[in-house]
């Protein structure tokens, strides 16, 4: 075993590459605030339900979770009321 003497060099931290830091929507954040009439994006679905984008649309083609609505092109989002009878597992139908 070899051991740290005056002369041996210490690696410094600085060179460590900084922690990822993911932020978290401000409607996950307050996702219990939001009324049930509210629509939220992928991100937000994917937080709730601990899940990856791939698994959202696989439940949503498997009808474990309610369709989202295209709000216009290129904006998709849920319901919230929706996601919270899914999450209760209700039908939200």
């Amino acid at each position: 075993m070899k051991r740290l003497t005056s002369n041996t060099a210490v690696a410094s931290t600085s060179c460590l590459p900084s922690p990822v830091t993911a932020t978290i929507p401000d409607a996950l954040r307050n996702f219990d605030a939001l009324p049930a009439s509210a629509y939220v994006r992928l991100p937000v679905v994917t937080g709730v339900f601990a899940c990856s984008p791939a698994t959202v649309w696989r439940r949503v083609k498997k009808r474990t979770l309610p369709a989202p609505r295209k709000l216009s092109e290129g904006v998709t989002a849920w319901n919230v009321g929706q996601i919270r009878q899914a999450l209760n597992g209700e039908a939200w139908e």
